[in-house]
């Protein structure tokens, strides 16, 4: 699995901050609108459900937020760099400033766990979150996220 299978361009944004974690999950739900249909309020709340779960930051200023929705037959992805972090409740109390969210079909699997595990090696790699942190431009920003994967695939 790549991940411009499951990211577009169009599903990449930067925004100056979010107010909240809440504000960020609607920025995120809107971007994968925007890019995939998925209808914003459906994604939001999904991605509400899950985090009532358990956080999703996952520590060092990323979370990966995700969940599952009706009607959709793969798995996508939303991507946010925030330019003013935001507090995620994360594992280690960093706030967030990378959040990567998928969107799973409610039947996904096995999957969905790969494109979990694939976002988190390659938001794990200090390097990636370097260069993602010192760029603004979405296109710039989605040719690092892909380009870092076909890197770890070699």
């Amino acid at each position: 699995m790549e991940l411009t299978k499951i990211l577009r361009p169009a599903a990449v944004k930067v925004i100056a901050s979010a107010s909240s974690k809440k504000r960020l999950l609607h920025g995120l739900g809107e971007a994968a609108q925007s890019a995939y249909g998925i209808r914003a309020s459906v994604a939001v709340e999904a991605l509400m459900e899950r985090e009532s779960l358990g956080p999703t930051g996952v520590g060092h200023g990323v979370a990966l937020p995700h969940a599952r929705l009706r009607d959709l037959e793969h798995v996508v992805g939303a991507f946010i760099r925030l330019e003013k972090p935001v507090d995620f409740d994360s594992v280690d109390r960093q706030p967030v400033d990378l959040a990567f969210a998928l969107f799973a079909p409610e039947d996904a699997g096995v999957e969905h766990l790969k494109a979990l595990a694939l976002v988190s090696r390659t938001l794990r790699e200090a390097a990636v979150c370097a260069k993602l942190r010192a760029n603004s431009d979405p296109a710039t920003l989605y040719a690092i996220l892909t380009a870092g994967t076909a890197v770890q695939a070699a």
